[in-house]
Protein backbone atom coordinates (compact mmCIF):
# COMPACT_ATOMS: atom_id res chain seq x y z
CA UNK A 1 0.00 0.00 0.00
CA UNK A 2 1.43 3.36 -1.02
CA UNK A 3 2.31 6.01 1.79
CA UNK A 4 -0.01 8.67 1.91
CA UNK A 5 2.91 11.19 2.40
CA UNK A 6 0.19 14.30 2.02
CA UNK A 7 -1.17 13.84 5.11
CA UNK A 8 2.23 12.58 7.08
CA UNK A 9 3.41 16.40 5.57
CA UNK A 10 0.30 17.76 7.04
CA UNK A 11 1.78 16.96 10.42
CA UNK A 12 5.08 18.30 10.42
CA UNK A 13 6.36 21.45 11.22
CA UNK A 14 7.84 24.43 8.93
CA UNK A 15 10.71 23.34 10.14
CA UNK A 16 10.84 19.89 9.17
CA UNK A 17 8.58 20.41 5.85
CA UNK A 18 11.90 22.91 4.74
CA UNK A 19 14.41 20.34 6.10
CA UNK A 20 12.62 17.59 3.76
CA UNK A 21 13.30 20.52 0.78
CA UNK A 22 17.02 21.50 1.81
CA UNK A 23 17.91 17.65 2.14
CA UNK A 24 15.84 16.67 -0.77
CA UNK A 25 18.70 14.09 -1.96
CA UNK A 26 18.17 12.05 1.26
CA UNK A 27 14.48 11.47 1.08
CA UNK A 28 12.11 10.07 -1.85
CA UNK A 29 10.86 12.48 -4.30
CA UNK A 30 6.90 11.59 -3.50
CA UNK A 31 8.04 12.74 0.53
CA UNK A 32 10.02 15.90 -1.26
CA UNK A 33 6.83 16.69 -3.87
CA UNK A 34 4.21 16.70 -0.45
CA UNK A 35 6.63 18.80 1.37
CA UNK A 36 6.96 21.58 -1.17
CA UNK A 37 3.14 21.26 -1.78
CA UNK A 38 2.37 21.50 1.81
CA UNK A 39 4.18 24.56 2.16
CA UNK A 40 2.53 26.42 -0.77
CA UNK A 41 -1.05 25.04 1.12
CA UNK A 42 0.38 27.33 3.86
CA UNK A 43 0.99 29.91 2.04
CA UNK A 44 5.01 29.65 2.32
CA UNK A 45 6.19 28.36 -0.77
CA UNK A 46 9.65 27.28 -1.24
CA UNK A 47 11.65 29.44 -2.85
CA UNK A 48 13.70 26.21 -4.80
CA UNK A 49 10.43 24.46 -5.96
CA UNK A 50 10.66 25.81 -9.45
CA UNK A 51 13.93 24.13 -9.64
CA UNK A 52 13.81 21.02 -7.83
CA UNK A 53 9.82 19.95 -9.22
CA UNK A 54 10.71 18.62 -12.71
CA UNK A 55 13.40 16.74 -11.75
CA UNK A 56 11.48 15.16 -8.27
CA UNK A 57 8.38 14.64 -10.74
CA UNK A 58 10.46 12.53 -13.45
CA UNK A 59 11.93 10.48 -10.62
CA UNK A 60 8.64 9.65 -8.64
CA UNK A 61 7.26 8.86 -12.20
CA UNK A 62 10.71 6.79 -13.08
CA UNK A 63 10.18 4.81 -9.07
CA UNK A 64 6.50 4.00 -10.18
CA UNK A 65 6.94 2.76 -13.60
CA UNK A 66 9.30 0.72 -11.64
CA UNK A 67 7.66 -0.48 -8.79
CA UNK A 68 4.39 -1.29 -10.73
CA UNK A 69 6.19 -3.78 -13.38
CA UNK A 70 5.52 -7.11 -13.09
CA UNK A 71 8.64 -9.05 -13.09
CA UNK A 72 9.72 -10.76 -15.91
CA UNK A 73 10.80 -13.83 -14.21
CA UNK A 74 11.84 -15.68 -11.30
CA UNK A 75 14.49 -13.57 -9.92
CA UNK A 76 17.89 -15.97 -9.86
CA UNK A 77 19.55 -16.50 -6.28
CA UNK A 78 21.42 -13.27 -5.39
CA UNK A 79 25.42 -14.08 -5.69
CA UNK A 80 27.26 -14.28 -1.99
CA UNK A 81 28.46 -10.76 -1.32
CA UNK A 82 26.47 -9.19 -3.63
CA UNK A 83 23.87 -7.49 -1.51
CA UNK A 84 27.27 -6.25 1.04
CA UNK A 85 28.81 -4.95 -2.63
CA UNK A 86 25.92 -2.85 -3.57
CA UNK A 87 25.19 -1.42 0.10
CA UNK A 88 28.84 -0.44 -0.19
CA UNK A 89 28.39 1.49 -3.26
CA UNK A 90 28.91 5.02 -3.27
CA UNK A 91 25.55 6.87 -4.23
CA UNK A 92 25.04 9.74 -6.66
CA UNK A 93 25.93 13.13 -5.72
CA UNK A 94 29.10 15.41 -4.69
CA UNK A 95 32.27 13.42 -3.21
CA UNK A 96 32.40 14.36 0.38
CA UNK A 97 35.34 14.37 2.71
CA UNK A 98 33.98 11.40 4.70
CA UNK A 99 33.79 11.35 8.72
CA UNK A 100 36.82 9.21 9.11
CA UNK A 101 39.15 11.69 7.06
CA UNK A 102 37.55 14.48 9.12
CA UNK A 103 38.74 12.72 12.36
CA UNK A 104 41.99 11.55 10.60
CA UNK A 105 42.76 15.58 10.06
CA UNK A 106 41.25 17.04 13.60
CA UNK A 107 44.38 14.85 15.51
CA UNK A 108 47.06 15.72 14.78
CA UNK A 109 46.07 19.14 12.92
CA UNK A 110 43.80 20.49 15.09
CA UNK A 111 40.10 20.59 15.69
CA UNK A 112 40.40 23.94 12.73
CA UNK A 113 41.54 21.68 9.70
CA UNK A 114 38.97 18.69 10.25
CA UNK A 115 36.21 22.01 10.60
CA UNK A 116 37.54 23.27 7.48
CA UNK A 117 37.11 19.52 5.76
CA UNK A 118 33.50 19.72 7.34
CA UNK A 119 33.25 22.90 5.98
CA UNK A 120 33.55 22.48 2.21
CA UNK A 121 31.32 19.48 2.40
CA UNK A 122 28.58 21.58 3.55
CA UNK A 123 29.38 24.42 1.16
CA UNK A 124 29.22 21.23 -1.86
CA UNK A 125 25.73 20.41 -0.69
CA UNK A 126 24.95 24.52 -0.13
CA UNK A 127 23.65 23.88 3.06
CA UNK A 128 24.72 27.61 3.71
CA UNK A 129 22.64 27.93 7.10
CA UNK A 130 24.56 24.70 8.52
CA UNK A 131 27.94 26.34 6.69
CA UNK A 132 26.83 29.38 8.96
CA UNK A 133 26.33 27.39 12.42
CA UNK A 134 29.95 25.45 11.85
CA UNK A 135 31.84 28.57 11.40
CA UNK A 136 30.16 30.20 14.35
CA UNK A 137 31.14 26.76 16.39
CA UNK A 138 34.37 27.31 15.78
CA UNK A 139 34.91 30.55 16.51
CA UNK A 140 32.80 30.39 20.23
CA UNK A 141 34.94 27.00 20.61
CA UNK A 142 38.66 29.54 19.94
CA UNK A 143 37.61 31.78 21.94
CA UNK A 144 36.47 29.73 25.09
CA UNK A 145 39.66 27.39 24.16
CA UNK A 146 41.73 30.72 24.21
CA UNK A 147 40.68 31.73 28.00
CA UNK A 148 40.88 28.17 29.41
CA UNK A 149 44.43 28.25 28.46
CA UNK A 150 45.46 32.00 29.65
CA UNK A 151 43.97 30.63 33.28
CA UNK A 152 45.59 27.03 32.85
CA UNK A 153 49.21 28.18 31.90
CA UNK A 154 50.23 30.50 34.76
CA UNK A 155 49.22 27.10 37.06
CA UNK A 156 49.99 24.14 34.88
CA UNK A 157 52.28 24.93 32.15
CA UNK A 158 52.04 23.17 28.94
CA UNK A 159 51.42 20.37 28.68
CA UNK A 160 51.07 17.04 26.72
CA UNK A 161 47.01 16.79 27.19
CA UNK A 162 46.09 20.08 26.36
CA UNK A 163 46.03 18.86 22.80
CA UNK A 164 43.38 15.73 22.57
CA UNK A 165 41.43 17.90 24.97
CA UNK A 166 41.39 20.75 22.99
CA UNK A 167 40.27 18.62 20.18
CA UNK A 168 38.04 15.84 21.16
CA UNK A 169 34.95 17.95 22.25
CA UNK A 170 34.98 19.37 18.65
CA UNK A 171 35.44 16.50 16.81
CA UNK A 172 32.75 14.73 18.84
CA UNK A 173 30.33 17.94 17.38
CA UNK A 174 31.66 17.23 14.02
CA UNK A 175 30.95 13.12 13.51
CA UNK A 176 27.73 13.32 16.13
CA UNK A 177 25.89 16.63 15.37
CA UNK A 178 26.60 18.22 12.16
CA UNK A 179 27.13 14.94 10.00
CA UNK A 180 23.91 13.13 10.90
CA UNK A 181 21.69 16.31 10.76
CA UNK A 182 23.40 18.16 7.81
CA UNK A 183 24.79 15.73 5.39
CA UNK A 184 22.77 12.01 6.36
CA UNK A 185 23.89 8.51 6.27
CA UNK A 186 23.83 8.35 2.74
CA UNK A 187 27.04 7.02 0.81
CA UNK A 188 28.91 9.93 -1.20
CA UNK A 189 31.84 9.13 -3.11
CA UNK A 190 34.98 9.88 -0.81
CA UNK A 191 37.10 12.83 -2.15
CA UNK A 192 40.75 12.30 -1.88
CA UNK A 193 42.35 13.02 0.96
CA UNK A 194 46.02 13.47 -0.62
CA UNK A 195 45.46 17.73 -1.93
CA UNK A 196 44.19 18.92 2.18
CA UNK A 197 46.85 16.64 3.69
CA UNK A 198 49.78 17.99 1.38
CA UNK A 199 48.15 21.36 2.22
CA UNK A 200 48.28 20.87 6.01
CA UNK A 201 51.81 20.00 5.94
CA UNK A 202 52.97 23.32 4.17
CA UNK A 203 50.86 25.27 6.70
CA UNK A 204 52.26 23.19 9.76
CA UNK A 205 55.77 23.72 8.42
CA UNK A 206 55.49 27.63 7.95
CA UNK A 207 53.44 27.56 11.48
CA UNK A 208 56.78 26.08 12.77
CA UNK A 209 59.53 28.48 11.39
CA UNK A 210 57.48 31.73 11.96
CA UNK A 211 56.80 30.45 15.63
CA UNK A 212 60.74 30.06 16.31
CA UNK A 213 61.82 33.01 14.59
CA UNK A 214 59.12 35.18 16.60
CA UNK A 215 60.51 33.57 19.89
CA UNK A 216 63.91 34.25 18.58
CA UNK A 217 63.27 37.65 18.50
CA UNK A 218 61.68 38.52 21.52
CA UNK A 219 63.73 39.73 24.90
CA UNK A 220 65.82 37.78 26.64
CA UNK A 221 63.38 38.00 29.66
CA UNK A 222 60.15 36.79 27.30
CA UNK A 223 62.07 33.74 26.45
CA UNK A 224 62.55 33.05 30.00
CA UNK A 225 58.94 33.47 30.84
CA UNK A 226 58.07 31.23 27.78
CA UNK A 227 60.43 28.74 28.87
CA UNK A 228 59.20 28.62 32.68
CA UNK A 229 55.55 27.85 30.76
CA UNK A 230 56.90 24.55 29.33
CA UNK A 231 56.82 21.38 30.94
CA UNK A 232 59.69 19.85 33.06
Amino acid sequence: MPEDYAAKMALKTDAALREYVTGHYQYREEAVLAALAELRARGQPAPEEAALRPGLEAGAAARRTQEEAPPLSQPSPTPPGAAEAAEAAPADGPALYSPTTIVLFSVPFTMIAGGVLLGLNLSRLKRWRALAGLVAFIVIYLIITALALQWALPRYGLRSWYGPLFNFPAILAYVLWFWPRYVGRRNFPSRPWLPPLLVCLLLLLGAQRLNSYLIKRQPPEVRQQFERLMPD
